[in-house]
């Protein structure tokens, strides 16, 4: 199997050598990610500057853009062909419900799925409030991934359509499944901080507190909170159908 493995935590992030060694086990295995850390940068290709591709070892590559220009490039430019797979992350962090619009590790596998590759986005579910950097479970993740993979291979993924997956921060045998789930809501504090630069002109830091997510049948939010993984199955199209369905063919 040729895999492509980028994120948006940057080449050097724990999450991402640790995913690395596990898929390594399932054939020829492609980095390419980040210089630097690109969390909540949506999905966006660069266009206004020049980007920079560097080789940092045999298969490893960085790039000064996007996740998604990672796979872009990744694609057209470093592997030149489609490889079988792309997988973004682990992410330092869940990306559930309305997050998928704002994550970077998503929209890698996202672009991937827009050039017509499968995808999976891979995420670990961390309690920011009780955060301890060096026990954050990417291991549980990565052999999470690795369990879905080798699953993948018995279906057929619909055109348009990549796979979300996030996973609780703890042990794999603590880990009661794989749940697949819709996506949720969750709801995020609105506070921004005001600040004065040495000029006295205001600059501003906008990133809201996590405040818990809408109860609403089983979501890929409640799954991670029993314990299970979440896999959430996300489609290109984002087409209301069903209210569309209700408005008239000709709008005069």
């Amino acid at each position: 199997m040729r895999i492509l493995l980028s994120n948006d935590d940057g080449i050097y992030a724990p999450g991402l050598k640790i995913l690395y060694k596990e898929l390594k086990k399932l054939g020829q295995v492609w980095v390419v990610a980040p210089v630097e850390e690109k969390s909540t940068t949506g999905h966006s290709l660069t266009i206004h500057k020049p980007l920079r591709i560097t080789r940092l070892s045999d298969d490893f590559y960085s790039v000064n853009g996007s996740p998604a220009d990672c796979v872009y490039l990744a694609v057209r430019q470093i592997i030149k062909a489609k490889p079988d797979l792309v997988i973004s992350g682990i992410n330092r962090g869940a990306n559930l419900a309305q997050d998928v619009y704002y994550s970077g590790t998503v929209s890698a596998a996202r672009e991937a799925c827009i050039l017509g590759i499968p995808a999976l986005a891979v995420s670990v579910a961390i309690d920011f409030k009780n955060l301890n950097e060096s026990q954050v479970n990417y291991r549980s993740a990565a052999k999470m991934a690795l369990k879905l993979i080798k699953m993948m291979g018995e279906w057929k993924l619909p055109r348009h359509t990549f796979l979300n997956l996030n996973v609780p921060d703890m042990p794999f045998a603590k880990i009661k499944g794989i749940k697949t789930a819709r996506q949720g809501f969750r709801f995020y504090g609105g506070n921004i901080l005001r600040r004065k630069d040495h000029r006295g002109k205001d600059y501003y830091w906008i990133g809201g507190c996590y405040r818990g997510f809408a109860k609403e049948g089983q979501t890929d939010c409640s799954v991670i909170e029993e314990s299970y993984a979440s896999l959430t199955p996300i489609k290109l199209d984002s087409t209301d159908l069903q209210f569309m369905a209700s408005l008239p063919e000709v709008l005069k």
